[in-house]
């Protein structure tokens, strides 16, 4: 297994620590939770680009980095609708976007043709991260002291700290880019599914 190969799969790993830390009682649980995906986001950004310029691009990477990446956003999004930090609606488009476009794939895999990720995927995928570790960082930053309060925690408008505000915006773009995204590929891709109806 390369390198790339293996960055996706620590995601998988990544994914069950976030979530098993994101619900447990140790102190500081969300300031790790916070560590543990960015790590995944990190990650995701090295296996594509490691797999780019060192030519190691396979159909495992093809297939599992985009589903790697989809357990774990989804699964930090449906955890945040549980402890009522993201509202339940934006989770339906973000999670029926990401089943709709891995059945396409998997049905496409079964006429042996491989879809790749395109670039409004890949730009809803980095909002989407955006916007999760915004979240956790509003969640976050009180554990961090007076230094933590003074870089996130300052008001620029009114009575919200600013990165309220951000992590509030990252939300909407992400799931804007999500629906966008999840249509265009649909669209493009309708031979593979309209030939069989």
């Amino acid at each position: 297994m390369n390198l790339p190969n293996k960055l996706t799969v620590s995601r998988f790993v990544l994914t069950i620590a976030f979530l098993v830390v994101m619900f447990s009682k140790v102190r500081y649980h969300q300031t790790i939770a916070l560590v543990l995906f960015s790590a995944g986001g990190i990650s995701d950004f090295l296996d594509g680009t490691i797999a780019r310029r060192r030519k190691l691009i396979t159909n495992f990477g093809i297939l599992m980095d985009p589903l790697a990446d989809k357990i774990l956003v989804c699964s930090a999004f449906i955890a945040f609708v549980g402890l009522n930090w993201v509202p339940a609606w934006m989770v339906v488009i973000i999670v029926a976007r990401e089943l709709a476009i891995t059945g396409l794939r998997l049905l496409a895999v079964s006429k042996n043709v491989v879809l790749a990720a395109e670039g409004y995927g890949k730009h809803k995928t980095i909002w989407q991260i955006v916007a999760i570790i915004s979240i956790l960082v509003v969640a976050s930053y009180p554990d961090w002291g007076s230094v933590g309060r003074a870089v996130f925690g300052f008001h620029v408008f009114g009575d919200v700290p600013w990165t309220n505000s951000f992590a509030e915006l990252a939300k909407w773009v992400a799931v804007a880019l999500t629906f966008i995204s999840g249509w265009l590929y649909l669209w493009r891709n309708r031979a593979i599914y309209l030939q069989d109806l």
